[in-house]
């Protein structure tokens, strides 16, 4: 194994078992979101702690539930060959169970405001992630650009819905057809919400949204085009940052 292969499955390993010390709060969060580093026996490793404890009601989600569609969606980003969320795992913290995400530190030359509206390819894998978990809050601050030109996303509490929900700032590809990469993601994660994948997925989502996931993804293998906006439902999130 590669050294920087250990030094990932070190990070892994610390996050979930290292103890954990909160050093801040994201205060433009509306659910409880804190800074903190576990215990590697080094520096520590730097990630968001988001406690289900900290999550306020919503009118269109359950309440507690949060946290779960988080560390669903890493796993459907993960298992299903997006790899557009950092690793996240759900654990104990200073404040009980919650969602904890690896930190990502960005690119900070670019340009977030002009970068959105790119037809960047990692953009587009990003827009067709959201499509498949219904995401209902992509904002320009959520995209996470790395100097290495990885393009990964953060915050999906709020994803999973069984309606129509999709509300995204990616809506440059609208209408466009998947390419033939595309078609064969949205294939495979067909068979693995059958499988292991679908399996992981039921303890973390209930069975409706479970089939509405099967739904959307089945639904886009054959239309084979990026959805439009729902005109029942507001687009873009507000604020879009």
């Amino acid at each position: 194994m590669s050294v920087l292969g250990q030094m990932v499955i070190d990070v892994k390993q610390s996050l979930r078992t290292g103890e954990m010390t909160i050093t801040g709060r994201l205060v433009d969060a509306s659910n409880a979101t804190l800074l903190a580093r576990v215990d590697d026996g080094g520096d520590g490793v730097k990630c968001i702690y988001k406690p289900i404890a900290g999550e306020r009601p919503l009118w269109d989600f359950p309440h507690g539930t949060l946290a779960y569609r988080e560390y669903a969606a890493y796993l459907l980003s993960s298992l299903g060959g997006f790899e557009v969320v950092p690793f996240t795992i759900l654990r104990n913290g200073p404040y009980g169970e919650g969602a904890v995400q690896q930190w990502i530190e960005i690119d900070t030359s670019i340009d977030l405001i002009e970068f959105f509206q790119r037809d960047e390819p990692g953009l587009r894998r990003m827009a067709l992630f959201d499509a498949v978990i219904n995401n209902t809050d992509r904002k320009i601050g959520h995209l996470l650009p790395t100097t290495s030109g990885q393009i990964l996303g953060c915050d999906h509490g709020v994803t999973f819905h069984v309606d129509d929900k999709l509300r995204t700032v990616l809506w440059q590809w609208a209408g466009q057809k998947l390419n033939i990469e595309e078609l064969e993601i949205l294939k495979n994660l067909l068979i693995l919400l059958d499988g292991s994948l679908g399996q992981e997925l039921a303890d973390l989502l209930n069975e409706y949204e479970i089939s509405a996931l099967r739904m959307r993804t089945s639904d886009l293998c054959k239309s084979a085009v990026f959805p439009h906006p729902n005109p029942e439902w507001p687009s873009v999130p507000w604020p879009p940052f």
